[in-house]
């Protein structure tokens, strides 16, 4: 097994710390052990990377009464701190986290098995995304340092906190998605409690100590363990002011479920999807098969953008599914660190069977493996299948396979495919490829009210960062983007005076003597 010398395991990372209250405390109780699928040996065995502490109810409420205590019932440091000082806080995290990129991204090969490139991007993206987080919030407190009057009444509009946050991220971008809901929600004054993923946990060992540098005590709580143990209790106490998941529609109702008072429980969900590319007869089958390609198997397709299903028209399905599948067998599989690979060992061992269980469901209800490698199976993998002909009794049809399965459905009239869309439980992107502005109109028009986001002759993407990122139905609640994340874990407040002497010389006493870190018509710059 050639690894190279800088990503070799070479010392398991034993994570005993966690941070609650401000304190790196020394977990001595039951441990969990973290395994990668991927071998370091010749013999194929996984490989162990170390252990993370496995927490109960009692440290869970630990956690929790810590985030309520930093947030004081509005009367925390943190939530009535003025915008500026969160913002150097949030700057100084940025700063000391750019030192912890070779631990992360060696992490993030070893744990989810992502490329090494694509693990350099996730961190790169991260940091550019804290920094354009804070750049936006700068931007919207200066858009809110002004009075208005209306009706004989001064008012100054600003967005307040929610209140404390259980944040909760996914295994395929541990940092890039558990930060995009974090770092808005941690700059907008809220407090909050995090749990890593069950994969891609480790990465956050060298951040701990970045997190307690540079927020106060309580303001952020970093457990671990399993979703029922941490999140379930936490969620029953009613406590909890914002939901912030990325994740599987079934855990986000059933922690809703379990909070008492879901009126009061704001939902931050970046959820499931079922993205479809629809190809018509005029499309430029090279780029729609390169974009079809990097859009359906990109990290093994296991992202919530993910193009996971064809639709591709009668005319051109006979050449489309040649090419494609000759493609699909041509990308290399190997190790993240190896040079240009394009498939990477699998991070959940039950997976390459589950994709085979659809495999075989596809096959015994009348599809077919188009391409020649399509179910080659090893220990940590199984080689893409490109399944034809698919119809709707197909678990693949349904189930968001999240992993390296293809299905192509053939049409004749495009109502099938926006009838489908229509009747799906989800709504979050779809791609369309061709080239008659005539056609396309009518069709964009409609595809618009089923999905967030059209590409146009291009694959489903979250990114750049700077656009909403939301979906319909089981896809998603709320928006995420550089803009409106910051919207979604915050709401408008103000302070309103009646237009009178009195009160005008108390707003500029407020104004001219800087008392109030709400009341104020500071210029960030």
């Amino acid at each position: 097994m050639n690894i190279p010398t800088q990503y070799q395991i070479t010392e398991a990372i034993h994570q005993k710390k966690y941070l609650i209250n401000g304190e790196l405390k020394t977990w001595t109780g039951k441990t969990t052990d973290v395994f990668s699928t991927i071998s370091s040996t010749e013999n194929y065995q996984p490989t162990l990377l170390g252990s993370i502490p496995y927490m109960e109810q009692e440290t869970a409420l630990e956690a929790l009464t810590a985030a309520c205590g930093a947030y004081g019932k509005g009367q925390g440091l943190w939530p009535t701190m003025k915008v500026a000082a969160r913002i150097l806080a949030m700057e100084k995290f940025a700063s000391l986290m750019k030192n912890k990129r070779k631990e992360v991204v060696k992490c993030l090969m070893w744990e989810i098995g992502k490329s090494l490139p694509d693990s350099q991007k996730e961190f790169d993206r991260t940091i550019d995304y804290i920094y354009d987080t804070i750049e936006e919030y700068k931007n919207i407190d200066r858009d809110s340092a002004k009075f208005v009057k209306s009706g004989g009444i001064h008012a100054h509009i600003r967005r307040g906190s929610l209140g404390v946050v259980l944040c909760l991220g996914p295994y395929n971008y541990p940092l890039n998605e558990a930060f995009a809901l974090l770092i808005p929600a941690l700059i907008m004054g809220n407090t909050a409690i995090f749990k890593p993923a069950k994969h891609g946990v480790l990465l956050f060992s060298s951040l701990l100590e970045v997190f307690q540098e540079c927020f106060p005590k309580g303001v952020i709580n970093i457990v671990y363990g399993r979703g029922r143990q941490i999140a379930t209790p936490i969620m029953q106490t009613g406590r909890i002011d914002v939901l912030a998941l990325i994740g599987n529609s079934k855990s986000a109702i059933a922690l809703q479920d379990e909070h008492p008072h879901k009126n009061r429980l704001r939902l931050v969900l970046g959820l499931e999807a079922k993205n479809p590319a629809i190809i018509l007869p005029d499309a430029d089958l090279d780029l729609t098969i390169n974009e079809c390609i990097s859009g359906s198997l990109s990290f093994n397709g296991q992202r919530c953008t993910a193009l996971k299903i064809l639709y591709v028209h009668n005319s051109i399905k006979d050449e489309f599914i040649k090419r494609f599948s000759k493609r699909v067998d041509a990308l290399s599989y190997g190790n993240p660190w190896d040079n240009d690979v394009e498939l990477t060992p699998l991070p959940e061992p039950s997976k390459p069977a589950y994709i085979q269980e659809l495999i075989d469901d596809a096959l015994s209800k009348g599809a077919s493996i188009m391409n020649v490698k399509g179910g080659e199976t090893t220990a940590n993998y199984i080689f893409p299948a490109v399944l034809y002909p698919v119809n709707p009794t197909m678990r693949v049809y349904e189930e968001e396979q999240f992993g390296p399965v293809v299905p192509i459905i053939s049409f004749e009239d495009i109502q099938e495919p926006i009838n489908n869309m229509a009747d799906s439980s989800y709504g979050q992107q779809v791609s369309l490829f061709g080239k008659d502005s005539a056609t396309l109109a009518p069709l964009i028009d409609t595809l618009v009210n089923l999905v967030c986001r059209v590409n146009l002759n291009s694959s489903c993407q979250r990114g750049p960062d700077v656009f909403p990122f939301t979906g319909r139905k089981d896809s998603a609640v709320a928006t995420l983007s550089v803009y409106d994340a910051l919207r979604s874990f915050s709401i408008r407040t103000f302070v309103a005076s009646k237009d009178n002497l009195d009160n005008n010389a108390i707003l500029e006493d407020l104004l001219s003597s800087g008392k109030s870190n709400f009341v104020s018509t500071d210029y960030i710059l």
